[in-house]
């Protein structure tokens, strides 16, 4: 019996098929949901580096947006939440293959000993601007629209403080930095399905009904620029961002 040799497009048919009914596995959903929710007391998602620094994501979360970054060539990343820097190198490193401008990081605490060890990857730093504040501030977002002037063609991801009054506000101002057919991510919707036993051993300013994923529905609710793109849905099994690949379509 020979095996069928598939063309490219009948492959990529193939693929998202098959991700489309993957998506309906519900029990195969709920398995998965269960593995990253165990495996978070051993800090799964905190075990992925990037040219030495750690990248608090999921790598499959990580190879969705490089997917987004590959199709779109945004000139400019802007992420808001730095932690160690491990993405910040990984978009960077992106923008010095595929073109681009500049990633910009926001913080509200970025340490000198971060910044030196970023200075360290020359080339790839030259890309990185970081900006030391709130997101919500004012003064931040003046700064960066001094860098990216009039564009649009910009990436957004929101992995900063994950309460559901803070990321309404990040995604109704960074919102309109983003143009028709860019991206603006939200991350960690995750948190409103995780197992209430799960928020109780974390004590954190955010839980079920107070997080990213309530933020989102209530910014989706009056924002009709933007729909959740189900392709990243359907093929991520394992995801911090379930619902929250945002494309701009208007």
């Amino acid at each position: 019996m020979s095996k069928k040799i598939y063309s490219r497009e009948e492959f990529e048919e193939l693929r998202i098929i098959s991700a489309e009914k993957m998506a309906q596995d519900k029990k195969l959903k709920k398995d998965a949901l269960d593995v990253l929710s165990s495996a978070d007391n051993y800090y799964w998602i905190h075990q992925s580096t990037w040219f030495g620094e750690p990248v608090l994501n999921l790598a499959q979360d990580m190879f969705a947006i490089q997917e987004i970054i590959f199709k779109t060539r945004p000139e400019y990343i802007i992420e808001l939440g730095v932690a160690w820097g491990g993405s910040l190198l990984f978009y960077a490193t992106l923008l010095e293959i595929l073109g681009g401008k500049k990633v910009i990081g926001v913080d509200i605490f970025i340490p000198d000993d971060l910044k030196n060890r970023l200075k360290q990857h020359q080339k790839i730093y030259d890309r990185l601007l970081l900006i030391n504040g709130s997101s919500l501030e004012d003064n931040t977002l003046k700064k960066i629209k001094s860098i990216i002037g009039n564009s649009k063609k910009n990436l957004i991801i929101l992995d900063s403080f994950h309460s559901h009054e803070h990321v309404v506000k990040e995604l109704k101002l960074y919102s309109t930095l983003v143009g028709k057919d860019y991206y603006l991510i939200c991350g960690d919707t995750i948190i409103e399905d995780l197992p209430e036993q799960k928020q109780k051993e974390r004590q954190r300013p955010w839980g079920h009904g107070n997080n990213p994923k309530t933020a989102l529905k209530e910014f989706l609710n009056e924002n009709k620029n933007f729909i959740i793109d189900k392709s990243f849905d359907n093929k991520l099994l394992f995801s911090c961002n379930i619902n929250g690949y945002l494309k701009c379509i208007k």
